[in-house]
């Protein structure tokens, strides 16, 4: 028979003896929980009439973390990320996610078992970075769920995740910067090196940009997309992330210079392939006009550090190359800003403040040389 005490909703014994108690919800519906003892299912009674009059009681249907990841994915969160962004996400899912946790109801899912999820993520290898990037997506997915009411709180709001490095740029030095074009002389990422170390750009923004960007007479260059790689079999490309990336940058001279030679023997190239030719009107292209492959881009990019006995530096860090050697030369950092199409100021600030010691140091000289000048 049921007993109920007052405002504990419906406790009763089962005819197979197990206990169990529901309360009622919205719509004429009931939400019943299970237990071995009477103790058992009033404790947890007790926290759902809390949990309703807070109105965090989880009313959805029950599915397991696969099923709600997966519908996540594809009904609410792919709309609103890019497509990069969805590549990464669902590799994420499908070789770390899903096959450990996915299984598990939902409802049921503990801060636990997540902790236990990064800790042998950990052991077996992968990165922080990697784990951080989990993390961040079942955050996010399972702030949702309880947006939903499919879970009463997001359990990863009680996990520590691994502390993520940071990571030191290594920029090169001017006499760095002209050992590697020194040792691309001639190669067919010559005029990429070049351009990349006199503008800033990108590898996506330089492995994107069209002729049609570039405006010879008026020494200057449009950045607009970037390009991503190979998706499903088709290269695929972006707009710039914020309003900022979609930038106009000026060319040095010995850039421009660059340009000009690279057009003819991209022409000549043309010639000798014929029919071949992929017309992508791309600055930067394979010998048939095509996309570069990012991996071969980057195994040409490493041989060429080789090549000039350089340090096994990132791509990127050609970027923070031409920032330091534009601060050295004295470039307001504002203008810096503008070149390497960040949204604001202090992002600029932050990654470059280093330099600024240096520069403190040679202003505070110059000073020295006008004052101790007038004293004489």
């Amino acid at each position: 028979m049921a007993r109920r005490g007052h405002g504990e909703g419906s406790i009763y014994q089962r005819k197979d003896g197990r206990w169990a108690a529901s309360i009622s919800l919205e719509g004429r519906k009931r939400k019943t929980f299970y237990g071995k003892t009477r103790k058992e299912v009033q404790e947890q009674l007790t926290k759902a009439l809390h949990e309703q009059q807070q109105g965090t009681l989880a009313t959805g249907s029950r599915q397991t973390v696969k099923a709600f990841l997966l519908n996540w994915m594809e009904d609410v969160h792919k709309q609103n990320i890019r497509l990069g962004s969805q590549r990464r996400y669902t590799s994420l899912l499908n070789n770390h996610i899903l096959p450990e946790i996915g299984h598990i109801p939902l409802q049921k899912l503990t801060a636990q078992q997540v902790q236990a999820l990064y800790t042998r993520k950990l052991k077996s290898g992968l990165s922080v970075s990697m784990i951080s990037g989990i993390h961040a997506l079942l955050h996010k997915a399972l702030d949702q769920a309880v947006k939903w009411k499919l879970v009463s709180i997001n359990v990863c709001d009680a996990v520590s995740v691994p502390t993520k490095p940071k990571h030191e740029n290594h920029p090169l030095t001017p006499e760095q910067a002209k050992k590697l074009l020194e040792a691309a002389r001639s190669h067919r990422l010559e005029t990429l090196l070049t351009v990349a170390l006199a503008t800033g750009m990108r590898k996506g923004e330089l492995l994107s940009l069209r002729w049609a960007d570039v405006d010879i007479e008026d020494m200057s260059l449009q950045v607009k997309r970037t390009f991503l790689g190979k998706y499903k079999g088709e290269n695929k490309e972006n707009e710039p992330k914020s309003a900022s990336g979609r930038r106009n940058i000026p060319l040095a001279q010995f850039a421009v210079d660059a340009l000009k030679q690279h057009r003819i023997r991209q022409l000549e190239a043309r010639l000798q392939v014929g029919d071949a030719w992929v017309d992508c009107d791309l600055v930067f292209c394979k010998c048939n006009g095509d996309f570069i492959a990012l991996t071969t881009f980057h195994e040409s990019f490493k041989a060429l550090l080789r090549d000039a006995s350089l340090p096994n530096i990132r791509f990127h860090d050609l970027r923070h190359s031409a920032a330091t050697i534009l601060l050295s030369m004295g470039v307001d950092m504002k203008v810096i800003q503008q070149i390497l199409g960040h949204s604001n100021y202090a992002i600029t600030a932050n990654i470059y403040s280093h330099v600024l010691p240096s520069m403190s140091r040679e202003a505070m000289q110059k000073m020295d040389d006008v004052f101790r000048k007038q004293s004489r």
